[in-house]
């Protein structure tokens, strides 16, 4: 299950470091404490509404930007989900077969979604957003 707060922080981070700027610089900018502003990008706190509002300001980025990404990241997750739900083939092998590792990767604008499955008990799925100004230069091989 993704988190709200682990998108919002992951989003927050993504452009404080696109902007190569310190914990300590974005959150003497914000008025809020570096600690806190820590808590809030690894996914451990949930801000309220007006302090996402300061550190959105104090990156130079709009509220809704940023909201917009955390959309944009929920909804390739949830694509990815319903992908990896479709039903399996109903014919069972007689004996026990390794599973084969299954990569997929769905792109929408400037973030990729991979998701890779190395059986029912293992499954990675790593979302990587394209810094603006960039292309994507990196080919997905998918099985």
């Amino acid at each position: 299950m993704l988190l709200l707060r682990k998108v919002i922080g992951d989003a927050l981070r993504a452009r404080r470091l696109a902007q190569h700027r310190t914990l300590r610089e974005v959150s003497t900018a914000a008025n809020v404490s570096l600690g806190y502003l820590s808590e809030i990008e690894r996914g451990h706190k949930e801000a309220s509404s007006e302090l996402l509002a300061s550190i959105c300001d104090a990156l130079g980025a709009r509220l809704s930007e940023m909201l917009s990404d955390v959309s944009a990241t929920f909804a390739l997750a949830e694509q990815m989900e319903a992908a990896l739900s479709a039903p399996a083939a109903a014919e069972v092998p007689a004996a026990p077969v390794a599973p084969a590792a299954v990569t997929n990767a769905v792109t929408d604008g400037d973030l990729t979604v991979v998701v890779h499955s190395d059986g029912p008990l293992k499954t990675t799925l790593t979302a990587k957003r394209t810094p603006p100004g960039q292309r994507h230069t990196e080919a997905l091989l998918i099985g």
